[in-house]
């Protein structure tokens, strides 16, 4: 989908549909997760490559999820910062249990 063509709530539908498998999701949810406790070590201990390197193995964790398990190309391509956005809603929604409604709205079983 062209991300200038869609609204937001039509890409969270896209980006759930491209998470359809649960080792997807499961390697975006360590991958968010990680770089989340990364980011607080590094306001912790005032050391800016520790958030630097969490998000970077974040990132790794949640392609390698694209490439080995879904097939398809992250959708952080056609539009980063709403992927980003939407990273971290379905990492709430995944914590919150709230998740599951979200992908039957997508088409996702």
């Amino acid at each position: 989908m062209a991300a200038g063509k869609e609204s937001f709530n039509e890409f969270w539908q896209h980006y759930l549909r491209h998470h359809a498998q649960g080792g997807t999701r499961m390697l975006h949810m360590l991958g968010t997760g990680l770089a989340a406790l990364a980011l607080l070590a590094a306001i912790i201990t005032v050391d800016p490559l520790i958030a630097l390197a969490g998000t970077a193995l974040g990132y790794v964790l949640a392609w390698t999820g694209h490439f080995l398990i879904e097939g398809n190309r992250p959708a952080m391509v056609s539009h980063p910062a709403w992927a980003f956005q939407c990273d971290i809603r379905m990492f709430r929604l995944w914590i919150t249990g709230q998740l599951k409604p979200e992908l039957e709205k997508a088409g996702v079983a």
